[in-house]
């Protein structure tokens, strides 16, 4: 009666207490020990139904891609209160700055690679991810329509479809081969793990064919040009790859071509990395003339066959042919499918891209984000506001402005319109109020007044600054960041807005508006010296620059197994050299 008494103070103590639900007990049998753990659920199931009703209440989140700015988002992703769905065709991350030293085997693939599921595992956002490509968007009924893409479903379903109440789209953009006929059927790309892959093996069967006895002089010469069609970053850093790889490596293990290879850059503008400070354009131009890789610029090519290559001159309008081995298009970017259909549905079907507000919101769709290269911001102009500033700064209602009342709403201004600060810098001006005073034509007056006209005036030239962002990795992993971190604090600005004055309406906006901060670029050429532009308009080029270069993009890499496996290829191929096996 006694053991029975004891058993029932206990059950009774475990119901009014739940608290009191982890038990360990510990069983002694013939000096062997078994350790039983037990979490016990309050009774009557009340905290299954409350977790159920938990889950029920989580916002459903669906991520489109699981490149830069898809898998920043997802890293700083923390509220637990949200469930993610990632859909994307490839199951892992890359580090896509890395693509050109893949194509020649300076580093290997599976080194700048991270599976998507490792990056999200430990976190404590309930993160799931389906190996799919999403081909409509219904943004009306919230949802997305997506199709499986492996080759076989053991259910013999392969499309399916996905409620969202956010939908973030960051699925960056496609090769633009401008409709040039015979692109698609002889170029390589080089956008995905699998182009550097690609490009690497046809570069060593290149070397391979022209190593054949039947082949002739002329057409060995031919396999061995690589043409290069693109002066940007990626197709200038490609070339000086090739030019190493095959200057350091495979010439001793191919001596019959040596002197034979041929690397061509085609250029339609009139500079190759155009969008570099001129002194770094002036050097590349330089070395590789030095290097013997041979630079046409304002040659647009035309057309693209088998084997050969059709360029018009810019100025004199002349089409010429080069033979060619292997050609590489590097030359822009353009919109995938499922986002033309997307822009059409809402309206944006005569932009090139989808085009956002400052705060990353699809315009026409109020829980549709779009990041990165899929999307490009439509920054608000001064001019459209004008009226509404005026209004918003005349608190006295007296149909002027003066200095006093405009430094009210200055930090405002500057922080909903990013363009002024780019003005004013240019003026060589510190503040807004000293171009207020200049336009009045007296800047040593203390205190002055502004009519609608005059204010007008005053900012008429504001917009001029107005710049799109570069479709580079580094926007879109800000982008993700800045993302994430609205969407963890979206209850806590529902109540506490922390944005710029409403100058068309009343109150605040949620969120401070997304500004991009640069850091730098770097213009890898080969033969251990790189190019680096960094803020406040500072130069390097050389051997130093390329030691930062290792130590940035090691930095960044997602993962320390990546880190690792990174600088283990560059020590890899610094003692023992560039693989040419063919796999």
């Amino acid at each position: 009666m006694r053991s029975f008494a004891f058993y029932e103070r206990v059950s009774r103590a475990f119901h009014d207490y739940p608290s009191l639900s982890k038990v360990l007990v510990l069983f002694t049998v013939s000096g062997g020990g078994l350790v039983a753990y037990a979490e016990a659920n309050p009774t009557n199931g009340a905290y299954a139904i409350a977790s159920s009703e938990s889950e029920s209440k989580k916002k459903k989140v669906v991520v489109l891609g699981t490149g830069w700015a898809g898998t920043s988002f997802l890293k700083n992703l923390k509220d637990p209160s949200y469930e993610v769905q990632v859909v994307s065709p490839r199951n892992y991350f890359a580090f896509t700055p890395l693509l050109p030293s893949v194509t020649c085997g300076t580093v290997e693939a599976r080194s700048i690679v991270e599976p998507i599921r490792n990056i999200v595992r430990k976190k404590n956002v309930d993160v799931r991810f389906c190996e799919a490509e999403c081909y409509k968007i219904d943004a009306e009924n919230k949802k997305i329509y997506c199709r499986s893409t492996q080759d076989k479903n053991l259910n013999g379903v392969e499309e399916f479809v996905l409620d969202y109440d956010y939908l973030v789209i960051g699925i960056g953009a496609r090769v633009n081969t401008f409709n040039t006929p015979g692109v698609e059927e002889n170029c390589h790309f080089l956008k995905e793990v699998e182009d550097a892959q690609k490009i690497r093996r046809t570069v060593i069967d290149c070397f391979e064919k022209a190593s054949l006895p039947t082949v002739s002089d002329e057409e060995r010469k031919r396999i061995l040009h690589f043409a290069i069609v693109g002066g940007g970053p990626t197709g200038v850093e490609f070339a000086a790859e090739l030019h190493d790889f095959v200057n350091e490596d495979l010439v001793k293990l191919y001596p019959g071509v040596k002197g034979i290879v041929k690397i061509t850059i085609l250029e339609a503008g009139d500079y190759i990395l155009n969008m570099f400070d001129k002194r770094i354009t002036g050097f590349a131009l330089e070395k590789f003339k030095r290097d013997g890789i041979n630079v046409k610029t304002g040659s647009m090519v035309v057309k693209v066959a088998e084997k050969e290559i059709s360029t018009k001159e810019m100025k004199t309008g002349q089409i010429s042919s080069m033979p060619y081995g292997m050609a590489v298009w590097s030359t822009g970017i353009g919109t995938r499918p499922v986002i033309m259909d997307f822009m059409k549905q809402i309206g944006q079907g005569n932009r090139r891209v989808l085009a956002t507000d400052e705060w990353l919101r699809v315009e026409g769709c109020d829980n549709v984000y779009a990041l990165g290269d899929c999307a490009t911001i439509n920054q608000r102009k001064v001019m459209e506001d004008i009226s509404a500033i005026f209004s918003k700064a005349d608190m006295d209602n007296s149909g002027t402005l003066t200095v006093k009342e405009f430094q009210e709403v200055i930090d405002d201004i500057c922080e909903r319109y990013p363009q002024v600060e780019l003005y004013l810098k240019k003026k060589q001006m510190s503040n807004i109020t000293e171009l207020l005073k200049e336009s009045t034509g007296d800047v040593a007056k203390e205190s002055i007044e502004l009519n609608i006209e005059e204010f007008k005036s005053a900012l008429s030239q504001v917009d001029s600054q107005m710049k799109n962002l570069p479709a580079t990795a580094q926007v879109a992993a800000q982008q993700g960041d800045y993302l994430a971190n609205c969407f963890n604090r979206m209850e806590e600005c529902e109540k506490y807005p922390e944005g710029p004055l409403r100058f068309r309406g009343t109150g605040r906006h949620r969120f401070r508006p997304f500004r991009y901060k640069h850091f730098g670029q770097f213009a890898p050429l080969g033969g251990e010296q790189t190019a680096a532009q960094l803020p406040g308009d500072w130069v390097s080029i050389g051997r130093s620059s390329q030691w930062l270069w290792y130590s940035v993009y090691a930095s960044k890499q997602v993962s320390w197994r990546n880190r690792a496996l990174v600088v283990s290829d560059w020590g890899r191929r610094y003692i023992f050299g560039r693989d040419s096996s063919r796999i």
